[in-house]
């Protein structure tokens, strides 16, 4: 069974949970040391801030409206009436804007979502008066899937970063796929993000294709940490090509913000970025996770783990696995099913419902 992290890290891990445990007896230093909480931990917020765009007035319009979250979380009525109202403006001020940049085809169905997001919004500033959190947060979620909708116009026609030629043999998925994940304890829908794991969203992928994965059991379980999948019956640890009858190897692969390259094969250790946070972070629960073995990064071939968040254990940017694997996609529904695997769960089929034309075989 093939395992993700090396004896060092799990020694690492080991006495940040001891530390951990020490300030909790100690609550004003906890305070102090944990994040703040503006750390983005929803899966939709991750992968739209992933899209490799620059349409700064869309953006700034999305994040204002993440902000609302820790306001209605807060009950900070006032303060979220306030935002809204800015939002309002700001969807005012940039429509034309955003809209003169789209391509032709694309501007008539725009003027149409912009129709409805003032509607949204109007919906939330009435929310917010009367105090309804919960039809808040619905709106709210339905007013950000249409601003993601539009962020997606603004994807390149072509593949924005450069993979090295020496995986020019390998898959790789040259923009997003969603994948239904069926279980023996219910369907989970995830979101597969090759713009940033290109390679190791290939893999996941064409081998989902294959139906690999069928019929396979979790292989590991620790609780508020790691569910793992992927080994195949029989010796084999990974997926053995037919053609060739080797083991299928994937290089470790990592994005960071505002980075021209990916970074392959070196983890942020090797690189001295120790407090650095990758595009795609294990931030939330369901992070999709590449495993490798003990002693290298560029033996990932088939296995892949589920992340547990907990929010204790691991917090947002400053857990033990950014930058020692590469996440590479987000489960979006089925978080119920999810908190339910165990042991002696199995993985029935993993079926690509969209995105099977980003699929390349190789360069």
């Amino acid at each position: 069974m093939q395992k993700f992290l090396s004896n060092q890290n799990k020694l690492f891990l080991s006495l940040s949970i001891v530390i951990l445990h020490i300030f909790l007896l100690k609550p004003t230093q906890v305070l102090a040391d944990l994040p703040t909480g503006n750390a983005v931990k929803d899966p939709s917020a991750i992968l739209r801030n992933a899209l490799p765009i620059k349409q700064i007035e869309l953006q700034e319009i999305q994040h204002k409206l993440e902000d609302t979250s820790d306001l209605v979380r807060g009950g900070r009525w006032p303060a979220l009436a306030k935002t809204v109202t800015k939002c309002q403006s700001l969807l005012k001020k940039y429509e034309s804007r955003i809209i003169e940049e789209l391509p032709n085809n694309k501007k008539k169905i725009a003027k149409k979502t912009f129709l409805e997001l003032k509607e949204n919004f109007d919906n939330l500033q009435d929310f917010s008066k009367s105090k309804d959190k919960y039809s808040f947060i619905a709106t709210r979620k339905e007013a950000l899937d249409k601003i993601g909708g539009l962020e997606e116009y603004f994807l390149p026609k072509q593949f924005p970063y450069d993979i090295p030629e020496e995986f020019d043999n390998l898959p790789r998925l040259l923009g997003r796929a969603k994948v239904n994940i069926k279980t023996t304890q219910g369907d989970m829908i995830a979101i597969v993000d090759g713009f940033n794991a290109p390679l190791t969203s290939g893999a996941f992928v064409d081998l989902a294709s294959r139906n690999f994965y069928k019929d396979l059991p979790i292989n590991r379980a620790e609780e508020f940490f790691v569910l793992q999948t992927g080994d195949p019956i029989g010796e084999a640890i990974g997926y053995v090509d037919p053609e060739t009858n080797l083991e299928r190897h994937v290089p470790l692969e990592i994005r960071i913000p505002e980075e021209k390259d990916t970074f392959y094969n070196q983890t942020f250790e090797d690189l001295g970025l120790y407090t650095e946070t990758p595009t795609l972070p294990f931030a939330t629960l369901g992070t999709l996770g590449w495993s490798h073995s003990n002693t290298a990064v560029d033996d990932g071939s088939s296995q892949f783990f589920f992340f547990l968040y907990e929010a204790e254990l691991n917090p947002a940017g400053r857990n033990l696995i950014d930058g020692r694997n590469a996440a590479f996609g987000y489960v979006i529904e089925g978080f119920d099913v999810l908190e339910k695997l165990t042991k002696d769960d199995i993985i029935v089929s993993i079926d690509v419902l969209e995105g099977i034309e980003n699929l390349k075989l190789n360069a």
